[in-house]
C-alpha cells in the first residue's frame, strides 16, 4: 500500500462522522488484498529490524451511525512470515519465538472501540481487543484511523482504509527465544484497503 500523507487521511476522515440514517447497522466489509499490509518492526543487536505477515483471514463490520460498535476480527498467517534479513527468517519461526509449526496462526479479536475528537476512529482513536499469540490471548490496544479515499464523494462509504498501530511485549507470549539479540517489544502497523459487500 501506498504511503498516505497526513493530508489525505484528514481530507477523507470528515465524512466518516456523519453517518447518513440509510447507513445504519453493521455493514460488512472484505479486505482488499492488493491494498493490505501487516507490517512489524524488532530491534536486533541494537539495529531497528522490519518484517511483513500476510492476513489469512478478515471480517470486519462497520457500523456507520454508531462507530463505537464496528468490529474486527483478523487472523494472521504466520508461516509466511518475512523479514528484511533473510538469515532471521528461520529463527524468528522457530519454537523459541513464533512457532509457526505449533501455532500457524495470530488472531485478534476487537473488544472496544474509544472514539476520538469529534467522534471519529481517528485523533485518539482506540481499538482494544484480544490478540491469541503462540496460544496465549492477553488483551492490546493499538491506535486507530479509518478515512475513505481522497476525492470520494461524502457519502460514498464504500471503499476505506484502515491504519492501526501500536506495539506489543513479546515475551508476554512466550515468545521469548533470542533475548539475547532481540528486544521483547515489536512494533505493529497494519493498513489495510476494505471494500463494503452485498
Amino acid at each position: 500500500m501506498t504511503q498516505l500523507t497526513r493530508r489525505a487521511v484528514l481530507s477523507g476522515l470528515t465524512a466518516l462522522p456523519f453517518a447518513h440514517p440509510a447507513l445504519a447497522g453493521l455493514r460488512p466489509y472484505e479486505l482488499v488484498r492488493n491494498g493490505t499490509s501487516v507490517d512489524f518492526t524488532f530491534e536486533l543487536s541494537g539495529i531497528t529490524q522490519s518484517g511483513t505477515m500476510p492476513i489469512r483471514s478478515a471480517d470486519i463490520r462497520i457500523d456507520m451511525a454508531d462507530l463505537a460498535n464496528s468490529r474486527v476480527d483478523v487472523s494472521l498467517n504466520v508461516a509466511k512470515a518475512r523479514t528484511n534479513l533473510p538469515f532471521a527468517r528461520k529463527p524468528m519461526l522457530s519454537a523459541g519465538v513464533l512457532d509457526a509449526t505449533g501455532f500457524p496462526t495470530i488472531h485478534f479479536t476487537s473488544t472496544d472501540i474509544q472514539l476520538g475528537n469529534g467522534g471519529r476512529i481517528s485523533n485518539g482513536a482506540e481499538i482494544t481487543g484480544d490478540l491469541t499469540l503462540r496460544g496465549v490471548t492477553r488483551p492490546i490496544t493499538l491506535r486507530a484511523n479509518i478515512f475513505r479515499p481522497p476525492g470520494s464523494a461524502r457519502d460514498n462509504l464504500n471503499n476505506l482504509s484502515i491504519q492501526l498501530s501500536g506495539s506489543l511485549n513479546r515475551h508476554e507470549f512466550g515468545a521469548s527465544g533470542y533475548s539475547d539479540l532481540v528486544k521483547e517489544t515489536v512494533g505493529l502497523d497494519i493498513r489495510a484497503k476494505i471494500k463494503k459487500t452485498g
